[in-house]
């Protein structure tokens, strides 16, 4: 594809086809995606359609060698299975050379789901050494790249000669011999049809489809302006007669290809730029892994990890594939999924994500997901996907985009049979100057890569950032949101309780009080019982094993520890067991205002203090919130909580608009309400009840550490619990869409005045042409322009 325009066309040849639902091309990263029904339609009728419009898919071809095949009935069974994996086209199996040779679509199949498909049935597939489908892609564009270099340096130096012998003013200083038409034609031949080819290839490509491209309007030009000075050194006498000097225009052909080839160079180069995050998140994976089978440790590559193996990690390596952790313990680095800069803790029961890095201890995880299941895969398929995708900003550009070439050629048409008919002497030579000027000027591959190639820095950059876009639909809501609903728990606070303040009477110490509350505790599950425990440890204090423990539902404990009688519970509690908290009640009444749950402490049937629990404010949450309102936006809080608790942590969070009391199932509705205000809502959360009401605002962001339902209903993915995200995913929605409206402005704009004035419409006023030559200086870079002003997002900077 060379422009916009060849982009719509394959789109709208594969969206006729029977059974295809939606059909997206991407002109910035060269792909398509198609939504399909495989009972009506298959990939390879895709791919015909695709070669009907004149292009081609690039498609791989893998030899698999087979073990344990003994007959004919063996080379069937393994071909079946082969051609029922999705995206393969065709499958051979020898039973002489032991090997199975398969062509697959390489972004929808991959060796190992081939190696899987022949091992369901019965057989050992070997390793094969498997090229990373962006390997193969990087290494078409370097040799894309390099055949562009060696293009454009034959036709640099050959157009630089013929400039020296056409152009006036440089040509009295020339020989002779280069002044010749003769010898400008024989140099500017190889520019015109080596150099050159690419666009004549393109454009009868088109033509046998009754379609026009950019490769259309540079074949034309060019070659108007090489015939005719083919012409004009022929047949000199035919231009005398009619009273007109020949003049050649073969520097006009070779230097506009020449500069095209040059900005088509430097389009290449920036485009190989703008997919830096998928290499980089590729680059994260561990090729093998230590296993322990039957005994003993040994080293398989990560594709044969099933799920139930025992993995040892060593320290300094990678953590081969997701699971939990069995035995050991270790820090782990896990900044490429998280961003977050310092080691996390792990021990038994812990979850281990694949890609992430062992910092000190040896251990052993079970591995829970393995191949395209693990978290790693899935944010590059999440990554890959957005980047493929178009925002509804591109709609407007598309449309335009598939009638530009037609109405160019139309234009330039217009503009020479004007100049031939009203223009000065010599009329022809002005009318074909104008053609070719009209047609090199034009220039839809800015259109093409306005949208894209932002969205592909911007998704990219954001994933380096921790911040997982779906597509391009979802970064454009983000940047209109107005109103962001956060749910409370596991979002704005810790989602776990701890004791934030100790109040002591009756002549008992602050550590007495926790040393004697955390003791009865030990015997707890509830999830006070393990704060007031969490906090024991954090301050250091010994606590001891209670010798009786017995949980009052709805009340608290009653424990018997270094044998004095203990009771840790709620106001009702003591008032059952006669015990006189008259003291503390002024302190309960503050820790009832700041939303926090108070619990008494009694030992021996005397009060010896009281302990505040509860679900604390993450660190960067005010921060958050204040950001957010300082962009602008409305920030409501959500929970299930008491009115009066509720407006407390709001308070102290900065949210003006609390919702308290929402049960579950009622979260959805509240979204619904703020939509009804005319409200454009981003919703935030985490929990599995948060999933329908991430579906339904108009933009859904789940924190990444939260449930896998909340991260598949969600439009934006926080790869950390940190609130600030948001604030970052909207900055960078922000940031991208206004790239793409600078990028499509200076598009339309550069169309809008390059064409009349490649046209001559400043001629009457000012005796101005624009040359063609500074006509195609022109269209090469804006298409680069706009890449450049992409890969600026790549300074994007997390707050």
């Amino acid at each position: 594809m060379s422009c916009a325009a060849c982009a719509s066309r394959v789109e709208s040849g594969l969206s006729t086809l029977p059974g295809v639902s939606q059909a997206s091309v991407n002109f910035g990263t060269e792909r398509a995606t198609v939504q399909f029904d495989p009972q009506r339609v298959s990939a390879t009728e895709l791919i015909q359609r695709v070669e009907e419009r004149g292009y081609g898919v690039a498609t791989s071809n893998v030899a698999i060698p087979v073990q344990g095949m003994e007959c004919a009935s063996c080379v069937s069974k393994i071909e079946r299975a082969l051609k029922a994996v999705p995206g393969v086209l065709s499958a051979s199996v020898s039973l002489g050379t032991g090997r199975a040779s398969v062509d697959y679509l390489p972004g929808v199949a991959s060796v190992s789901d081939l190696r899987t498909a022949v091992e369901s049935v019965g057989y050992r597939a070997l390793e094969v050494a498997e090229e990373e489908l962006v390997d193969r892609e990087e290494e078409a564009r370097k040799r894309e790249i390099r055949l562009l270099r060696w293009k454009f340096a034959v036709s640099a130096v050959l157009s630089a000669s013929v400039l020296w012998g056409s152009m006036e003013g440089l040509s009295s200083l020339a020989p002779a011999w280069l002044r010749n038409f003769y010898v400008l034609w024989i140099l500017t031949t190889p520019i015109q049809f080596f150099a050159g080819w690419q666009f004549y290839r393109g454009a009868w490509a088109a033509a046998r489809h009754k379609a026009t491209d950019m490769n259309t309007l540079i074949a034309v030009g060019t070659s108007a302006a090489y015939l005719y000075s083919v012409g004009a050194t022929l047949f000199p006498d035919f231009f005398r007669k009619g009273g007109v000097e020949p003049r050649v225009y073969f520097d006009t052909a070779a230097v506009i290809i020449t500069l095209i080839l040059m900005g088509r160079m430097f389009e290449a180069i920036a485009k190989g730029r703008t997919s830096q995050a998928i290499k980089k998140l590729l680059g994260l994976r561990a090729k093998t892994a230590r296993i322990v089978r039957d005994g003993s440790e040994l080293d398989i590559p990560v594709d044969e990890i099933q799920v139930g193996d025992l993995v040892v990690v060593r320290p300094g390596e990678k953590v081969p594939v997701d699971g939990v952790l069995r035995e050991g313990w270790s820090s782990i680095d896990e900044s490429m999924l998280t961003g977050e800069s310092l080691p996390v803790e792990k021990g038994s029961g812990d979850e281990v994500i694949g890609a992430t890095l062992n910092k000190t201890g040896r251990f052993t995880f079970e591995a829970r997901k393995v191949g395209k299941e693990t978290a790693l895969a899935q944010i590059i398929k999440l990554v890959e996907d957005a980047q493929g995708s178009k925002a509804p900003i591109q709609r407007l550009a598309d449309k335009i985009a598939g009638v530009f070439v037609p109405v160019v050629i139309g234009i330039a048409l217009v503009t020479f049979f004007v100049w031939l008919g009203f223009g000065p002497t010599p009329a022809f030579n002005f009318a074909l100057l104008n053609f070719v000027a009209v047609l090199i000027i034009a220039c839809p591959c800015a259109l093409g890569l306005a949208t894209p190639t932002a969205i592909m820095v911007g998704t990219g950059r954001g994933s380096e950032s921790g911040i997982l876009i779906k597509g391009g639909e979802s970064l454009e809501m983000a940047s209109k949101v107005q109103t962001v609903i956060f749910d409370k728990t596991g979002t704005l606070t810790k989602g776990k309780p701890e004791v934030t303040d100790l109040v002591t009477a009756h002549g008992f110490s602050a550590e007495e009080v926790l040393r004697l509350a955390g003791s009865a505790e030990r015997g707890s599950e509830h999830p006070l019982g393990e704060a007031i425990i969490e906090k024991a440890k954090e301050r250091e204090v010994l606590l001891a094993d209670p010798e009786t423990f017995v949980a009052v539902p709805g009340h608290g404990v009653r424990a018997t520890v270094e044998g004095r009688s203990i009771l840790l519970g709620n106001a009702k509690m003591m008032e059952e067991e006669d015990i006189d908290t008259a003291g503390l009640l002024h302190a309960v009444e503050i820790q009832t205002e700041k939303g926090r749950t108070p619990m008494f402490l009694a030992v021996d049937g005397v009060l010896a203090g009281l302990l505040a629990v509860a679900d604390t404010l993450k660190e960067s949450t005010p921060a958050t919130v204040q950001q957010l309102q300082a962009m602008g936006l409305e920030v409501v809080m959500l929970t299930g909580d008491h009115h009066r608790s509720a407006q407390a942590i709001g308070n102290e969070a900065g949210i003006v608009r609390v919702l308290a009391e929402v049960l579950p199932e009622d979260k959805t509705r509240e979204v619904m309400k703020l939509q009804g205000e005319g409200k454009r809502v981003a919703m935030v959360g985490d929990g599995i009840n948060d999933a329908p009401a991430l579906a339904q605002a108009d933009i859904g962001i789940a924190i990444g550490t939260g449930t896998d339902v909340a991260i598949e209903a969600s439009d934006v993915t926080l790869m950390t619990g940190d609130p600030m995200g948001v604030v970052n995913a909207i900055r960078l929605s922000h940031r991208t869409l206004r790239t793409i409206r600078q990028n499509l402005f200076w598009a339309f704009a550069y169309n809008t005045a390059g064409i009349p004035i490649a046209a001559g419409i400043l001629y009457p006023f000012f005796g101005t042409l624009l040359n063609p030559m500074f006509a195609s200086l022109a269209m090469a870079f804006s298409s680069v322009s706009v890449l450049l002003n992409s890969l600026r997002l790549r300074r994007f900077q997390p707050v």
